[in-house]
């Protein structure tokens, strides 16, 4: 399965951590955390906005962008900023299904309407990504054995 995180940066090591388990079950994870690894560097705040709109800014956006809507679901790990809330929300308006770690300090107000589930331990929230493979590839087998 291929899943998007959506996230904030002072997240940086739960993600790397939740992208390790949910790799070594087999699913392909776009990670915004190792793209940016591999293309950025550390920006000062005032290069930062001429970073955001360089060639290479617009080519980072559009990578986080297809994770969240060409995923086949986004975990949004919390607390988060406006650019994981806008993944969540271009997931959203994509249907993508989207499952929430939740983490004191989550300050999502309405919105929060768009994740399916919220977890409170990532070890449920994996529980939940595995059964999610386990139904996708049970409604595959039926499709092809009905062809």
């Amino acid at each position: 399965m291929r899943i998007y995180i959506a996230s904030s940066w002072k997240n940086q090591h739960a993600v790397e951590m939740l992208t390790e388990n949910l790799e070594l079950s087999g699913h392909e994870v776009v990670s915004f955390v190792r793209e940016a690894k591999s293309t950025e560097k550390v920006l000062e705040l005032k290069e930062k906005d001429a970073w955001i709109e360089s060639e290479s800014g617009e080519q980072k956006f559009l990578f986080d962008l297809d994770g969240a809507c060409r995923s086949d679901l986004v975990i949004y790990v919390g607390p988060s900023g406006t650019d994981a809330w806008a993944e969540v929300g271009a997931a959203w308006a994509s249907r993508v299904p989207i499952v929430g770690l939740w983490a004191k300090g989550e300050q999502a107000g309405l919105m929060r309407r768009m994740v399916l589930k919220w977890y409170a331990d990532f070890r449920e929230l994996l529980g939940y990504v595995e059964g999610r493979q386990f139904r996708l590839n049970a409604m595959k087998a039926a499709r092809a054995a009905s062809a």
